[in-house]
């Protein structure tokens, strides 16, 4: 399975100035859930910002100019070759833009967390969902001084 997860803003912020515009306490525990175990593969400004390979998964950045190599970290010069290093694991796109815009017509499933925010200021965004491709699910509102809901948005199978 290939999906993209991410967390954005009402207005489909991702980032700013390098880094997520926001902590929010939970926000980021299903991000752990679904992927321990699993794939996750990123581009190098995401990697680069998190600063060290993820635990108990196997990490491939997508990165023509930059090799990481280590304990569960590898480097893939294109995202069909990070799909293929993967074997079979689940494998989840998580950064940043332009991966996100190259993987979303391969994509399954779409984890997205929604935050209750306007980001005036964002320079990266997640690209439009298409319309008519996924069928959706909105969780709860979640969280306190900044409130947030899962959604998961499921690629309709089509006949032919």
């Amino acid at each position: 399975m290939l999906a993209l997860i991410v967390a954005r803003s009402l207005n489909g912020v991702i980032g700013k100035e390098g880094r997520i515009p926001w902590r929010i306490p939970g926000e980021q525990s299903q991000f752990r859930q679904l992927t321990e175990g699993e794939c996750v593969v990123m581009g190098r400004k995401t990697y680069e910002e998190i600063g060290r390979p993820l635990p108990r998964r196997l990490n491939i950045v997508v990165s023509s100019t930059a090799s990481y190599e280590g304990e569960n970290l590898l480097t893939a010069p294109t995202l069909r070759a990070a799909i293929d290093a993967a074997g079979e694991r689940d494998i989840y796109i998580s950064g940043g833009a332009a991966l996100f815009r190259e993987a979303m017509p391969m994509a399954e499933k779409l984890y997205v967390t929604e935050v209750e925010l306007i980001v005036e200021d964002g320079d990266v965004f997640f690209p439009d969902i298409p319309p008519g491709e996924f069928a959706l699910t909105v969780g709860e509102w979640e969280g306190g001084d900044v409130r947030y809901r899962r959604t998961e948005y499921t690629r309709i199978k089509r006949d032919g």
